[in-house]
């Protein structure tokens, strides 16, 4: 496994503030006989709001995950 960069944890952390959050770290692949891996694994939840209603969802399970009035 490579050695993390001089700017790894402060993307990180950019991430994170941005509300992704990070699943792997590093996140390794494997594909056609070749392993890798990469730097970091993120996702975010997909939100909207109508009016005072807010909800989350969760593209991959597709489901509702947080409902708020």
């Amino acid at each position: 496994m490579a050695a993390k960069d001089l700017f790894h944890d402060a993307v990180k952390r950019a991430l994170e503030k941005d509300s992704w959050t990070i699943t792997h770290d590093p996140l390794f692949l494997s594909f056609g006989g070749v392993e890798m891996y990469i730097d970091l694994g993120a996702e975010r939840i997909v939100a909207a709001q109508r009016g005072n209603e807010k909800i989350a969802y969760d593209p991959e399970e597709e489901v509702i995950v947080r409902w708020t009035m």
